[in-house]
C-alpha cells in the first residue's frame, strides 16, 4: 500500500524510487527503517553542486495490522538516523484492515498527520 501511495502521489518533478529492506526470508530485516523513498533534487545549481547531483530522501517506517506505534526509543533512533543522512522527512505509514493508509510525519518527538502530496507531491 505504501509503495502504491508514493508512486500515485507524484504529480510533477522527478520520480520517487523506493528501496525496501527485506531479510533473507522476505520478511523485514533488522533496523529501524523499513523503506527509503529517494529522488534526484533538480533545484540546486551552484558552485558546489550541479542540478541533479543532490538527492531528496524520505525514511519510511511501516506498521500494519495490530503492530504498535514506534516507542519513544524508536523515535529517538529514527531521529538520529534522519540527522545522520540529512533526510527531508521521516514518515510512519500505518494501515489497518478496512481503513485507508495513513501517513504521519515525525515532528520533534511527535507524529503529525500529513497528506501524501505534502511529502511526495
Amino acid at each position: 500500500m505504501t509503495k502504491w501511495l508514493v508512486t500515485y502521489s507524484r504529480r510533477t518533478g522527478a520520480k520517487w524510487n523506493l528501496v525496501e529492506f527485506g531479510g533473507t526470508t522476505r520478511a523485514e530485516s533488522r533496523g529501524i527503517v523499513d523503506m527509503i523513498a529517494i529522488r534526484k533534487d533538480h533545484r540546486h545549481d551552484g558552485p558546489a553542486f550541479r542540478r541533479g547531483d543532490c538527492f531528496e530522501i524520505v525514511l519510511i517506517q511501516t506498521k500494519g495490522g495490530s503492530a504498535p506505534r514506534p516507542t519513544l526509543d524508536d523515535v529517538a533512533r529514527l531521529s538520529r538516523v534522519a540527522k545522520h543522512h540529512r533526510v527531508k522527512a521521516v514518515i510512519l505509514a500505518e494501515w489497518r484492515r478496512g481503513q485507508k493508509l495513513e501517513l504521519y510525519k515525525l515532528n520533534g518527538a511527535h507524529w503529525r498527520s500529513v497528506s501524501p502530496d505534502e511529502i511526495f507531491g
